[in-house]
């Protein structure tokens, strides 16, 4: 389709539809392969610290939320960790950030190496984060949704001491509604407002986008975070887009009805969050501003990425909890 960022990945109505994850296999205790083994006959992998690598871009959403629930839990040492550059040419994702331009784990210079030596014939579109294992190069999973899900559960024995629970069970259904909700209206909204190709299709994603986080900030007025008193997986997903809005979503993806800090409950919500231990620490808006503006040609075809907006409020008071 003329006009549109991802054509494969773009309906006749000029909506943008994300594709599938291509790789969904999981670590887990309960994989009855050996240490050191492949999958087992469930596509389950072996629980081993030291042995999985995240693969993951600083501008990336998806894959912020996947170090965020990492490093949270105490996991930095349980799985490694490989940072790709935030512009991404016609090749995908490279490792030019690392010295020589290769992953010093896993010795390849794009993460689509890893995707084609996991599946040949691959032809999607390469995403983050990705866990690929170290002994065999291959791709574990790039679904980002059950990936933190399952850091959080099949992870559990090699949790830090002090982890919290991110998925508590008694608070899985409505979690779980609570995170669709976020995941089709915002996380994903803002991708179906800034690369829809008709007016309608922006049209629709907009109001959706708008709607959703009209019912959020209402239901923040009388409690901390989304669940309540404590952190939860929920949290993590929304953070991620609302520390995104203001340096690309509002302008480059034309979700402009307000900016975040023109919305006070959400402002002060993601500042709550921003300065709590392992979130702001992991936010680095340069990569996000020049992976946006930089690499979706379609949508900022001179590549010019904007100096502002003014990022120091991020650190005053938030007022909250």
């Amino acid at each position: 389709m003329a006009g549109a960022q991802f054509s494969a990945e773009t309906s006749e109505g000029g909506a943008f539809v994300r594709q599938p994850n291509r790789f969904t296999g999981r670590v887990t205790p309960h994989s009855t392969s050996p240490p050191g083994g492949g999958p087992d006959e469930a596509d389950r992998w072996p629980l081993e610290p030291g042995r999985y690598r995240l693969i993951w871009c600083r501008a990336c959403p998806w894959a912020h939320r996947a170090l965020i629930v990492r490093n949270v839990l105490g996991l930095r040492d349980a799985i490694s960790l490989g940072t790709v550059d935030p512009i991404r040419d016609d090749r995908g994702w490279r490792f030019t950030l690392d010295e020589d331009g290769f992953d010093p784990v896993l010795g390849i210079g794009f993460l689509s190496e890893a995707y084609l030596a996991t599946d040949p014939d691959y032809t999607g579109r390469v995403t983050v984060p990705a866990l690929v294992d170290t002994v065999t190069g291959r791709v574990v999973t790039n679904d980002y949704p059950q990936l933190t899900l399952d850091l959080s559960t099949e992870w559990r024995r090699l949790h830090g001491p002090d982890a919290p629970d991110l998925y508590p069970v008694e608070l899985r259904p409505e979690l779980d509604q609570l995170m669709a909700e976020i995941h089709r209206d915002v996380n994903n909204g803002v991708y179906r407002c800034g690369f829809a190709t008709s007016q309608s299709a922006y049209d629709e994603a907009y109001r959706a986008l708008f709607a959703r986080l009209d019912v959020l900030s209402q239901r923040l007025t009388n409690r901390r975070y989304l669940m309540g008193d404590a952190i939860t997986e929920a949290d993590v997903r929304l953070f991620t887009t609302l520390v995104r809005f203001d340096v690309a979503y509002h302008g480059h993806f034309k979700c402009n009805r307000q900016k975040l800090t023109e919305m006070p409950v959400l402002w002060a919500y993601a500042r709550d969050l921003f300065q709590t231990p392992g979130f702001g620490e992991t936010v680095d808006f340069d990569h996000i501003k020049r992976h946006y503006y930089a690499t979706h040609h379609e949508i900022n075809p001179t590549g010019v990425v904007p100096l502002g907006p003014d990022l120091h409020g991020w650190t005053t008071p938030h007022g909250r909890g």
